[in-house]
């Protein structure tokens, strides 16, 4: 990866003008591997319109669009990476959390990757956690990743096909426990969706977003 395709600061894209944002619960965007801050932003029209909605572009360009780190199975993999891309996210976020109630992650595939992981270092930052056709990385025991801290208090919904073909069953499996020890879980199958995101979901999450945020 050389200097240039490595972004210094997000690109982001709003759902509505600066003047209809503050004062509401933020609701931050994760795209998946590949894809750019376009990718999930028309979510906003299908998801409570109390949120201001607000789509993050990875930072490594990766062909047409972009990555925020390396595939887990490749060499240039590192949790090092995961931990600049979640750095980069963090740094953009404090500058803007103070205009909004509360702060709420929504991520796609590595999106959701990258989620968990802001979750993870930082436990009392974020309202709730929404996870779609994705996982949360193997931490290793690092200590950046606070997952002690995480008392299962955090609500965190994770929709997934059981026949997707991308994630693979060792990311799952890590996922589960992570999961199951350390967030308020709400967990529900899909069949016919594969690696994607369909209307029955999306329901499902404006249905949990509702009651874990907004009526909080």
């Amino acid at each position: 990866m050389t200097e240039a395709e490595v972004s210094t600061a997000p690109v982001v894209l709003w759902s509505t003008p600066d003047e209809e944002r503050s004062g509401k619960p933020l609701l931050v965007l994760l795209h998946g591997y590949g894809a750019n801050e376009q990718d999930l932003l028309s979510l906003a029209d299908l998801l409570p319109g109390d949120f201001a909605v607000v789509s993050v572009r990875a930072p490594i360009a990766m062909g047409p669009g972009f990555t925020w780190f390396p595939l887990t199975d490749s060499a240039e993999y590192s949790l090092d990476a995961v931990k600049d891309a979640a750095a980069f996210v963090l740094d953009w976020l404090d500058g803007v959390k103070d205009d909004h109630p509360s702060v709420t992650l929504l991520g796609f595939s590595m999106g959701m990757a990258m989620a968990t992981t802001l979750l993870r270092q930082r436990p009392t930052d974020f309202a709730a956690v929404v996870g779609l056709s994705g996982f949360a990385v193997n931490a290793g025991g690092d200590p950046s990743f606070r997952d002690d801290e995480l008392d299962g208090s955090v609500p965190l919904f994770w929709g997934r096909d059981q026949q997707d073909p991308v994630i693979t069953q060792d990311k799952i499996e890590y996922t589960m426990g992570w999961v199951r020890k350390h967030v308020k879980l709400t967990k529900v199958l899909y069949t016919g969706m594969w690696h994607g995101i369909n209307q029955q979901e999306i329901g499902h999450v404006g249905e949990f977003l509702t009651h874990e945020v907004l009526k909080k």
